[in-house]
């Protein structure tokens, strides 16, 4: 490999390749950039990575939505990614896994300054890591960490008996797909919003019923379930027009921060998945699901490192259906 001068402690030190921003703005501000490797620690893994995925939440990192936050933890490049999957490289002292060099695992990775999922290697908690779920690709394994745990979050904050009835927004994207398949899981009855090209592809995914996406959502479930379903995931951002879906005193989960006030006692919980970033028994619990078929892990195309401004333009273009996967 390369080598270059980490200017941190004047070192030599082998250098990867990573995919990261100087300069805050658009797809094209992504580019390759040479980093340090990563250093072991306690109670850490090291992870040659095969396969990350891209999702709107990697956009926030490249265009500056996030500045404050990623300008507090060092100077640039910053490296956007919340899923790669690959190799296990090396295990740090004080990890008590099961795991072994040279298992195939996914992981779930909270980007901070130039360590994001976009390279070669991360250095992840140990209970951020699991196998790659038997028979999947890393392509297909590195798109169920982020999105997977999310949604099993949201269902958990939910809590909603089996036989219950939730309604799903953005059904047909990778989070509410997820939470679609985990509900059925649960025994719950989902209703799910598509447009019409997504009807069946969400139905394929297992909800019960599906209304038309947008406007007069609510009304055509309220046609299905007059009192109104139970609780709600909102990935499509509804907010106040899917509380007329729910019942009084429900609950719907939302995912980037909304948490405005509601009529009738409905209530929104705005939900991080990093509050389940170490949780590999959640993590595990999605591999298994995935392993019998209960999860589907959808790849809508994978581009080489060197394509990433390509893959962000392309989610931002709309329309992907699946996670686009960037290859190392």
């Amino acid at each position: 490999m390369a080598r270059v001068l980490d200017g941190r402690n004047g070192d030599v030190s082998c250098a990867m390749k990573a995919v990261g921003v100087v300069e805050f703005g658009g797809p094209d501000a992504l580019q390759l950039v040479d980093l340090p490797d990563p250093e072991i620690k306690a109670g850490h893994v090291r992870i040659r990575v095969h396969a990350a995925a891209v999702s709107p939440t990697d956009t926030f990192v490249r265009n500056g939505a996030r500045a404050e936050a990623q300008q507090a933890a060092g100077p640039p490049p910053y490296v956007p990614g919340m899923d790669a999957a690959g190799v296990l490289a090396e295990v740090g002292p004080d990890v008590e896994t099961d795991l072994q060099v040279g298992d195939h695992v996914m992981a779930i990775v909270v980007p901070k300054g130039s360590r994001g999922a976009y390279a070669e290697q991360v250095v992840v908690p140990a209970e951020s890591v699991v196998k790659v779920p038997k028979g999947a690709s890393d392509f297909e394994a590195c798109t169920l960490p982020m999105n997977g745990l999310t949604a099993q979050l949201a269902l958990d904050v939910l809590a909603l008996p089996a036989g219950s009835v939730i309604a799903v927004t953005g059904a047909a994207g990778a989070f509410g797909g997820y939470v679609v398949q985990l509900a059925k899981a649960a025994g719950l009855t989902v209703v799910a919003d598509a447009s019409q090209a997504d009807e069946q592809l969400v139905r394929n995914l297992g909800a019960d019923f599906v209304a038309r996406r947008g406007d007069g959502f609510a009304e055509e479930v309220r046609t299905v379930f007059p009192g109104g379903v139970d609780g709600g995931a909102d990935g499509a951002l509804l907010g106040r027009d899917l509380a007329e879906a729910v019942r009084d005193e429900a609950t719907i989960v939302t995912v980037r921060g909304y948490k405005e006030p509601a009529d009738r006692g409905v209530r929104f919980h705005p939900i991080l998945v990093s509050e389940y970033s170490r949780s590999r028994d959640k993590l595990d619990g999605l591999r298994r699901l995935a392993e019998e078929g209960r999860l589907t892990l959808r790849v809508a195309d994978v581009l080489p490192k060197e394509r990433a401004a390509e893959a962000h333009r392309r989610l931002e273009a709309g329309g992907v259906r699946g996670r686009l996967v960037i290859a190392f």
